[in-house]
């Protein structure tokens, strides 16, 4: 299957907490990082997650913000660091490449963000990326 979808990064279910309705699904990326997505309880079962299942987080470039520094105090659990590869800028928006350990990220921000956040090649910045914005696939 081809998908959309420019983010995929591959890693290993660590822990699976269940909740009444939805579950966090805690993966240890290839690069090292570790990573939560929120899904619901029902997909934990039909995708047969368990601590050690192989599997692939999945994140729209829309749903990928980016800040020049790590942010304390904030409710988003995915704060992954990396460095900017390239920056696409239209009219509108912008498109930002990020080497992250183990794979790249796409990040699509308003032209004026970028310009806000001077972003280059070259700059690091990390990419912040809320639990319930990651899905999961299995091989």
């Amino acid at each position: 299957m081809t998908l959309s979808i420019r983010n995929q990064l591959p890693g290993t279910v660590t822990t699976v907490t269940p909740g009444e309705a939805m579950a966090t699904v805690r993966i240890r990326l290839d690069g090292g990082q570790d990573l939560t997505a929120a899904i619901t309880v029902e997909s934990v079962a039909e995708l047969g997650l368990t601590q050690g299942s192989s599997v692939r987080a999945l994140v729209k470039s829309t749903e990928v913000s980016l800040a020049t520094a790590p942010v304390p105090n904030v409710s988003i659990r995915n704060q992954l660091p990396g460095t900017v590869t390239a920056v696409a800028t239209g009219a509108a928006m912008a498109t930002v490449k990020i080497a992250v350990e183990g794979g790249v990220l796409t990040s699509a921000i308003t032209a004026d963000a970028a310009t806000d956040l001077a972003l280059v090649a070259g700059a690091p910045v990390v990419a912040l990326i809320k639990s319930t914005e990651v899905s999961l696939a299995t091989a």
